[in-house]
């Protein structure tokens, strides 16, 4: 038996959606690691992680834009890792919010001989 009466409302927060995005951003081959400001660089630097750095998501009724800036690592090809983090981000956010996502801009913020983890 199946029971589609609505009992409520669900809201994911702007922050899960960015979690996601960075998360499956870090996960592609030649992605270094994700950029972020000073406050994220001294978080960094005393051990705590925030998955959500370098990303800025917006999100409108059933769409969502996602802004990165990862950092590469040497010798991979810009344009084909970020066709492929755009790819992943925009499938797990999908997959996991049910939100369509709208686009995944990649803004290379360096490149990196060694990680930064």
């Amino acid at each position: 038996m199946t029971d589609n009466k609505k009992i409520g409302e669900v809201q994911i927060a702007n922050e899960v959606v960015a979690s996601i995005a960075g998360i499956s951003a870090s996960e592609v081959e030649g992605v270094d690691s994700m950029a972020g400001g000073i406050t994220n660089e001294i978080a960094g630097r005393l051990g705590m992680k925030n998955p959500a750095k370098g990303v800025k998501v917006e999100v409108k009724g059933d769409t969502a834009v996602v802004d990165l800036a990862i950092y590469l690592k040497y010798g991979y090809s810009i344009p084909k890792i970020s066709a492929q983090v755009q790819e992943k981000v925009a499938q797990a956010i999908n997959s996991m919010t049910g939100l369509k996502v709208e686009r995944v801009n990649v803004r290379i913020a360096g490149v990196s001989l060694e990680s930064q983890q």
